[in-house]
């Protein structure tokens, strides 16, 4: 933890005070939760942003969407839109946010919807008769009950390792992960050894019946633009600039090195929204990389012929069929 940061731990035990509070007065039923008939789904983390939640979500569609009518709900964060909004393809992520766009691209027959109050906009998707609902990022949404929890938390940056904002990245406490159904260890090496995985998980401290699972990211072989797809290996002859506006952008900036390409990395903040001056510079460069989400901000502000992005998706890699089993469980007896 930086020097500086240190200097914030009183106002962290400040911040632990009042959140715990909150989460104390939910737990007695003292502040209301609202619940719900058909069965909703939160994926969320303690940390603030980078553990993957957006691939999580898009693996769960996957998971669900060929048997069910699925909905998901974002926050649609940093968007210029306000209430509720149900997201369209042709939407631009300045009106839907980043993430919200790019599950609707990729799953145009769900329903994905963007409101900040999340009772509101679970109100307004039910009057498409969905299935099932999925929360995006909603794990400190006590005003909304899902019936079942999906805890995040990367590896490498354990939400057990830290502390609580300002001093730390955590939105609560500790305590808060006893909320989850079950806890996924994101972002994973792909050869990640069971004594590893065993150490974490007596980290972590599950409750029982509450099972840990690990997942690693899984980038593709291919480059998408809005005008045709390359093989990433196409690259080696060639140089390019790599931008991302994400949290933690340093696992794709190892993916390309161990590929041996040749690339300058031009890094913005997450979800940053690129202004004018920043476009035109960009327009100047032979050939971009980014990321899907990155790529909802810049299509259609940047030459469609020099825009590319490399998708990525989760990848379990212990017990997947297991913790398919318990989605597909909790959402056939809901």
């Amino acid at each position: 933890m930086p020097n500086f940061r240190k200097l914030l731990y009183p106002f962290s035990v400040l911040y632990h005070a009042v959140t715990g509070m909150r989460n104390i007065l939910y737990d007695q039923q003292i502040l209301n939760s609202e619940s719900y008939d058909l069965p909703v789904i939160c994926v969320g983390n303690l940390n603030t942003g980078g553990t993957g939640k957006s691939p999580m979500v898009e693996y769960l569609i996957s998971l669900l969407n060929k048997k069910y009518k699925v909905a998901t709900l974002s926050r649609g964060y940093k968007r210029e839109s306000k209430g509720f909004r149900l997201v369209e393809t042709d939407d631009s992520a300045a009106m839907t946010g980043d993430e919200p766009l790019q599950f609707k691209n990729k799953f145009p027959e769900s329903f994905i919807a963007v409101n900040a109050n999340r009772r509101e906009g679970i109100a307004e998707l039910l009057k498409f008769s969905p299935d099932v609902i999925l929360l995006d990022d909603a794990f400190q949404h006590r005003k909304v009950k899902a019936g079942f929890y999906i805890l995040l938390t990367a590896f490498g940056d354990l939400y057990i390792n830290d502390l609580l904002l300002p001093g730390g990245n955590l939105r609560e406490s500790h305590i808060g992960a006893e909320r989850a159904d079950v806890i996924v260890v994101t972002k994973c090496p792909e050869d990640i050894s069971v004594a590893e995985m065993n150490r974490i998980t007596s980290e972590l401290k599950p409750l029982p019946g509450q099972d840990v699972f690990f997942s690693s990211i899984g980038y593709s072989n291919i480059l998408y633009s809005d005008i045709g797809n390359i093989p990433l290996g196409e690259l080696n002859s060639e140089e390019f600039t790599l931008i991302t506006g994400i949290a933690r952008p340093q696992p794709l900036v190892e993916y390309l090195q161990n590929k041996n390409l040749q690339f300058d990395h031009q890094k913005f903040p997450d979800h940053h929204n690129f202004n004018d001056s920043e476009i035109r510079e960009l327009n100047k460069l032979q050939k971009i990389v980014t990321t899907e989400k990155d790529f909802m901000r810049l299509k259609g502000r940047i030459d469609s012929d020099r825009l590319f992005y490399l998708p990525i998706r989760t990848k379990f890699v212990n017990n997947r069929s297991e913790f398919n089993s318990k989605i597909l469980e909790f959402v056939n007896k809901k």
